[in-house]
């Protein structure tokens, strides 16, 4: 499916955002779907512009989104930009959001460290990069801890995240967790496996070499597969996967569509194995300061944000990136001939079976006890897989019922 930012050249989109700002033009673009042309582009930046500067704001915040733009967030409906138009909207122009993506200002990698420094206010990555600046977030990141996308989200709606997730990354880290997009991880194979069978077992995958994100609890799952974790460089990794130095990386579908690695892959094998959230967070100082009625406004747009990524990027991952067994014609995997294997949950037990803390629980033990002890003492494995099986394995993900988790 053609993504409507096609329709505007990256020459006209510069010219534009040029004249009336890049956070207008983004937000603009972001609202105009299949109605986007250069001319429409340029009437609804103007637009944005004008709505924006009516106002002198009382906080101006630096949003520093990695390699997120306007074109990539037309693929992952991850809420970035959502979130940046209706804080805007919903404080009346009392704050005003600075969105710099296209790791413009901080990277996959580094986003988190800057906001801690106050380079900026608010960023978004995937937890499992940030989890290097922010070790606590590897709690998320125990195998199949998730049986479902949609058991993601009834966490994260959960009150009991704010004890469980939130509140220990307010104080050991200095974050404010706001929203997140909910995804499972599995192995993206690279053209190596261009002329090789689908993979339908464990069995296939044993002893690849796969190229690992930041998490330190995906690289334990992926030992006890035979996975090979090997940390490559971001800018290397496509080259890996080009030239067959690499078989693998670990991601999720929606990330080879947005990342621009369809190309290099040949087959997204549906493992499921541990989360892949690209969440937006805030310096809890920055947070602090607000005050408590612009405190409330950036609460109810993260829970907005949360809605508009649970029900987006759900349809997304299916109309767009091709992220099911067959493909839609014009998606972003029939175009690049990525096959989808998605293995049978015989298989995925088998996985569970060798890899979770649940029934291999040895190789967990020591990250298992000093987050334990990060989060006061609980077992938060055991408290957040319990959490997660609340509803029925096949819930689809749109059917989870948003709540506002910080209201008590």
């Amino acid at each position: 499916m053609k993504s409507p930012i096609a329709n505007v050249s990256r020459r006209d989109f510069l010219n534009i955002s040029g004249r009336f700002g890049l956070t207008s033009t983004l937000i603009a673009a972001s609202g105009l779907g299949a109605s986007l042309t250069v001319s429409s582009l340029a009437r609804a930046a103007n637009e944005e512009q004008q709505r924006r500067y009516q106002t002198e704001p009382k906080f101006k915040l630096r949003f520093g989104a990695s390699g997120f733009n306007d074109r990539n967030l037309d693929i992952q409906k991850s809420g970035q930009l959502f979130f940046a138009r209706d804080l805007e909207e919903r404080t009346n122009g009392a704050i005003r959001v600075e969105f710099m993506g296209s790791n413009e200002v901080c990277n996959q990698l580094d986003c988190v460290s800057k906001t801690q420094q106050g380079i900026v206010d608010i960023f978004s990555a995937s937890t499992q990069n940030s989890a290097g600046g922010a070790p606590y977030l590897n709690i998320l990141d125990f195998a199949y801890m998730f049986p479902s996308v949609a058991s993601m989200f009834h966490f994260f709606y959960d009150k009991r995240s704010e004890a469980l997730l939130r509140e220990p990354l307010r104080q050991r880290h200095n974050l404010q967790f706001l929203f997140t997009h909910c995804d499972l991880r599995g192995i993206m194979l690279g053209l190596k496996w261009e002329d090789e069978p689908l993979v339908t077992s464990l069995e296939q995958l044993h002893g690849t070499k796969n190229r690992v994100t930041g998490t330190q609890l995906g690289r334990i799952a992926m030992e006890q597969l035979g996975l090979n974790p090997v940390p490559v460089a971001w800018e290397e990794t496509l080259d890996g996967l080009r030239q067959g130095l690499l078989d693998g990386a670990e991601t999720w579908m929606s990330a080879v569509a947005y990342a621009g690695m369809a190309p290099v892959i040949s087959q997204a094998v549906d493992l499921r194995f541990f989360a892949g959230t690209e969440h937006t967070a805030m310096s809890y100082s920055k947070f602090d300061s607000l005050g408590s009625e612009l405190q409330e406004q950036v609460m109810e747009s993260a829970y907005c944000a949360q809605i508009f990524t649970q029900g987006m990027n759900e349809a997304g991952r299916y109309q767009i990136v091709g992220a099911t067994e067959h493909p839609a014609e014009n998606t972003v995997f029939a175009q690049n001939n990525v096959r989808v294997a998605p293995l049978s949950d015989t298989e995925r037990d088998k996985a569970e079976q060798l890899c979770s803390p649940e029934f291999n629980p040895a190789p967990w033990e020591q990250w298992r006890e000093r987050l334990n002890g990060w989060a006061g003492g609980v077992d938060i494995y055991k408290e957040i897989h319990g959490i997660a099986r609340e509803i029925p394995r096949d819930t689809a993900a749109v059917n989870v019922k948003p709540q506002r988790w910080w209201k008590s």
